[in-house]
């Protein structure tokens, strides 16, 4: 269960991470220490000498430093309140899942967030390999960090987004709470030694706590990712742009929506299919198929609402895949776990259709998209 703490210096309500003893603030840099049940009042934070993290100086009482420490929000965005984003691209180099497209994406999404969307560069944390700082590679604890910094303080009016490009796979379920019997996951870097992400903590961290006011995307380009944040209802759309909205919520009755806010995720395929990492698309480089007909939709002016953006993301697929451009020679199926944990093979020619999740159902036509 998390614990939720109050900054010693600001009062923002921080997500503990499970056994930490202590935890800096996003926003003021204060660390705030947790008492041990055991002992007596907790020791008196240090002051905080400066505004921005340095790597250089951590106190010895302090937990490790991750990546929400490298990246205060900044100034509200605008009057209704603050952007920010968490940007994972996984690489997976030098091991045999890698991929070639995947710190493309990450770049290209941070490079529309900034200039499109107008997300302050302050206010976004990207995990790549490619960093020189190992706090910010995506393995698994700096993204379970990344992710409690993301949601971290969110007040009404806050637009958070989490765009994740790297591999994605299934577990199976035991306690009945998924329609199809399998946990989706995603995988961090170091997912062989440390394990994956499962969706229920993607949940837990991220759709739970967010509040009225506050909205919430999420990008996944990855494969298994339709119902990845676990949220209550998918559109279901046929190739006509007809749908219909399933109802996914556990049988268990446990909430899986949000404490009021607005919930809604973009994903690369349906959770039994695979996503594409191919050069078919772009003709220049590698790319994910998902992160890259997502910002065309938007370059092209199809996004006006979510279901302008979601047939003209398939639409963009759909017309690549027709030429065998996203499985085979043209590019590589990004299904490289799934074969590991299942024994499958990559022949048969996958295909994939991007996916819309969402807290709640609404009109697909009607409703305006926007960061």
């Amino acid at each position: 269960m998390l614990m939720l703490v109050d900054c010693s210096k600001c009062r923002t309500t921080l997500q503990l991470p499970p056994g930490a003893q202590s935890i800096r603030c996003a926003i003021c840099q204060a660390i705030t220490h947790i008492a041990d049940p055991r002992s007596g009042p907790a020791p008196s934070p240090p002051p905080s000498s400066s505004s921005s993290y340095q790597p250089g100086h951590v106190p010895p009482s302090a937990v490790a430093p991750s990546p929400y420490n490298h990246a205060p929000p900044g100034q509200p965005s605008h009057a209704q309140g603050r952007k920010r984003a968490l940007i994972v691209g996984v690489s997976y180099r030098h091991t045999n899942h890698e991929l070639k497209g995947c710190i493309n994406d990450a770049r290209c999404m941070k490079y529309m967030l900034t200039n499109r969307f107008k997300f302050p560069e302050s206010s976004i944390v990207m995990l790549t390999e490619e960093d020189p700082d190992p706090l910010k590679w995506p393995t698994k604890y700096n993204m379970r960090m990344a992710l409690y910094w993301l949601m971290q303080g969110c007040q009404p009016g806050d637009s958070l987004l989490f765009h994740f490009s790297g591999h994605g796979s299934q577990q199976r379920n035991y306690n009945g709470e998924e329609v199809d019997g399998y946990d989706e996951t995603l995988c961090p870097l170091d997912f062989e030694t440390q394990g994956m992400i499962v969706d229920d903590e993607i949940n837990t961290t991220l759709v739970r706590p967010l509040p009225r006011g506050a909205r919430l995307h999420a990008i996944i380009d990855a494969c298994h990712s339709g119902t990845v944040l676990d949220l209550p209802f998918l559109c279901r759309m046929d190739r006509q742009g007809k749908y219909i909205w399933e109802d996914h919520r556990p049988r268990s009755g446990m909430w899986k929506g949000t404490s009021g806010g607005e919930a809604i995720s973009f994903s690369g395929c349906d959770d039994n299919q695979t996503s594409a990492d191919t050069s078919a698309l772009s003709k220049i480089t590698s790319t994910g198929a998902m992160t890259y007909s997502f910002i065309q939709a938007i370059e092209r002016g199809h996004g006006a609402t979510y279901g302008s953006m979601l047939n003209s993301m398939r639409s963009t697929i759909r017309s690549t895949d027709s030429g065998s451009e996203l499985s085979g020679a043209g590019g590589l199926v990004t299904s490289l776990v799934t074969m590991l944990l299942t024994g499958g093979s990559l022949s048969g020619g996958f295909r994939q259709e991007p996916q819309l999740t969402a807290n709640e159902p609404f009109d697909v036509y009607t409703k305006p998209f926007f960061l």
